[in-house]
């Protein structure tokens, strides 16, 4: 891949998690991050945004988003990667993560935290398609969606030089629980 080529990085924040008496870390899906997270993986696929790589924090609720997302993708699961610096980073420390990325990657997913992920969009947006931008830093709650796009390799990923192609927030049906 040369460097011109277009990359696409897509941001899943994790799907809505419980709150049981557990540490933050082993918090898991509520009945309605079990909903939309496979919404959301629907969403990746019928919007042509299938990654070739995800990168995933290592906590349980973006762990078990990304199992029922992965579901909904059709043909073969893309490599996943667990990563201890995606849980409760900073949008500098997941773009320092997103810089790892493997030149032969056009797409990647990754599924992190607030505010984390959605101080991430707004820190690589230079422009974006219609709202989206003002929408996703309005509110970026559980399931939400921001892909990303811009040229060239990953390593030169930098403030201001991506455009938000899309922003949405899939919702699984409010009668599975």
């Amino acid at each position: 891949m040369t460097a011109g080529q277009s990359r696409r990085l897509v941001l899943l924040r994790h799907a809505k998690s419980a709150w049981p008496e557990v540490p933050d870390h082993e918090r898991p899906l509520a009945g309605r991050g079990r909903r939309d997270a496979p919404a959301a993986g629907r969403w990746i696929r019928e919007a042509g945004r299938v990654p070739d790589l995800v990168v995933c924090s290592t906590a349980r609720r973006t762990r078990e988003t990304w199992e029922l997302a992965t579901a909904e993708l059709g043909g073969a699961a893309p490599a996943v990667t667990y990563e201890p610096r995606a849980y409760a980073a900073t949008a500098a420390e997941l773009l320092d993560v997103v810089r790892g990325t493997p030149d032969g990657v056009r797409t990647l997913l990754l599924i992190g935290h607030n505010p984390g992920v959605e101080e991430l969009v707004s820190l690589l947006a230079g422009t974006a398609a219609g709202d989206a931008l003002e929408r996703a830093r309005e509110k970026f709650p559980t399931s939400a969606i921001a892909v990303l796009a811009w040229s060239g390799p990953w390593s030169a990923l930098a403030p201001g030089i991506a455009r938000l192609t899309d922003f949405t927030v899939p919702r699984g049906p409010k009668s599975e629980e």
